[in-house]
């Protein structure tokens, strides 16, 4: 899928130079061509031990994703689809640990994806300081947004009165399923680029981490119900701002005039006359209830009112961009689409309003825009840290100090870093 070369991009992250041909009957070592067959004579296995050690890094290279994909079956089968952030780090570490093998320092992976994980980790526990700081909850001001965009009609209200039946339509399996994604594809798309471009992926985990954070600083100060909450609550409920107040847990059937979304005239026969939560409907066509219960769970103890900015809009439209210049042009569609997608699921499940939506693609445009002078400051640093590290790796080895490994680690962080200097900014 990408344009990258991962041949290339692995030369690149080992510090190599593209060997110059030899001259036609030299032999690797340099002897003449006269007294090629009395080097060979002289040791025939020369580059045997070499080609041997590869053929053994393949076989377990092999075996090791034969037991990965082993313990993920068992995964899957016991504990159900990953979720949890952590445990989905797990599964995706102990993959690029196999494969890894034979091919870069499997210390690598540890060393790139453990910041990562600490720094989703305290985004996870930041999200407790909305609680703590306690600010009022907006409850009319995306309603009012959209309201005003679309001439008094709430898009939520619109899509489900017109699309939604008593019965599960094929679509919504679509719908819940893109929505899923978003627990899932962000992970995905690292992994690969971690082994396909690593300069391209450290490019991806800033911008992950930024929209992250500045999608937090939204949630803490300007905490905003959802469409399915507001379609619970009447005006009166939520006059002083509550951020869950009994009403966010009722029957939308016992709203009156369908809560602060108005009332809901359905067209379709035998479909609820009321705004609903429907992001995970779609599973119980596919009779997979258990991954519906799982995400339901999760959404239960979820900030449940973070819903200025859309994060899943934002940074679902961050890849689609992010990817559009590294993929070739039969994947862009695709991508677009996908955010797309997403941003339709998000309306018409009730989970977002289209002010929500925008607001999440603007602020994945504003990371795009601003990140790149972090790059050049990471291509104008990381050269500088790789260096006072190779003299201290020096100073010790003259000193007599062994430091075992160093070499290899140094060489990957050098090569990748060199690489990132002259990379297209996103």
């Amino acid at each position: 899928m990408t344009q990258l070369d991962p041949d290339v991009e692995r030369a690149k992250t080992a510090g190599a130079t593209t060997p110059v041909p030899a001259a036609r009957g030299a032999v690797p070592d340099g002897t003449a061509p006269d007294d090629a067959g009395a080097a060979v004579a002289r040791d025939p296995d020369a580059v045997a031990p070499d080609s041997e050690r590869q053929r053994k890094l393949v076989r377990i290279r092999r075996s090791c994703y034969a037991a990965w994909a082993v313990v993920v079956v068992l995964w899957l089968t016991f504990f159900g689809f990953p979720f949890d952030r952590n445990r989905l780090l797990i599964l995706i570490c102990l993959g690029l640990l196999t494969v890894s093998i034979g091919r870069r320092p499997l210390l690598g992976v540890i060393r790139d994806w453990l910041p990562f994980a600490l720094l989703l980790a305290a985004y996870d526990l930041s999200r407790y300081l909305a609680i703590i700081i306690g600010l009022p909850t907006h409850w009319h001001l995306a309603v009012d947004v959209d309201k005003w965009m679309f001439g008094g009609t709430v898009p939520t209200v619109w899509l489900q009165e017109q699309l939604k039946t008593a019965d599960i339509p094929w679509w919504e399996i679509i719908t819940s399923t893109v929505y899923m994604s978003f627990f899932l594809i962000p992970y995905v798309v690292a992994a690969f680029l971690w082994v396909r471009d690593r300069v391209s992926w450290r490019k991806y985990v800033i911008r992950f981490v930024a929209i992250s954070f500045a999608a937090l600083i939204g949630y803490i100060f300007v905490p905003a119900a959802p469409p399915w909450a507001a379609a619970r609550c009447t005006a009166e409920q939520v006059v002083d701002g509550p951020s869950n107040p009994d009403c966010m847990f009722s029957d939308p059937a016992d709203t009156p005039d369908g809560g602060l979304l108005g009332p809901m005239t359905t067209h379709q026969p035998g479909a609820d006359p009321h705004v609903e939560r429907i992001s995970t409907r779609g599973w119980d066509a596919t009779h997979l209830m258990a991954a519906r219960k799982v995400v339901e769970s999760g959404q239960k103890n979820s900030n449940m009112v973070a819903a200025i900015p859309s994060l899943h809009a934002g940074l679902t439209a961050l890849i689609a961009m992010f990817m559009w210049p590294r993929v070739r042009k039969r994947w862009r569609l695709i991508w677009a689409a996908y955010a797309l997608t997403m941003a339709f699921a998000l309306v018409y499940t009730a989970e977002h309003y289209v002010f929500d939506i925008l607001i999440g693609w603007a602020l994945a445009v504003a990371v795009l825009r601003l990140c790149p002078p972090v790059d050049r400051w990471w291509d104008r640093t990381a050269p500088k840290v790789s260096a006072r590290f190779s003299a201290w790796r020096t100073r010790r080895a003259r000193a007599g100090a062994p430091v075992e490994g160093a070499g290899a680690v140094d060489a990957a962080a050098a090569g990748a870093d060199a690489g990132g200097a002259g990379a297209r900014d996103a």
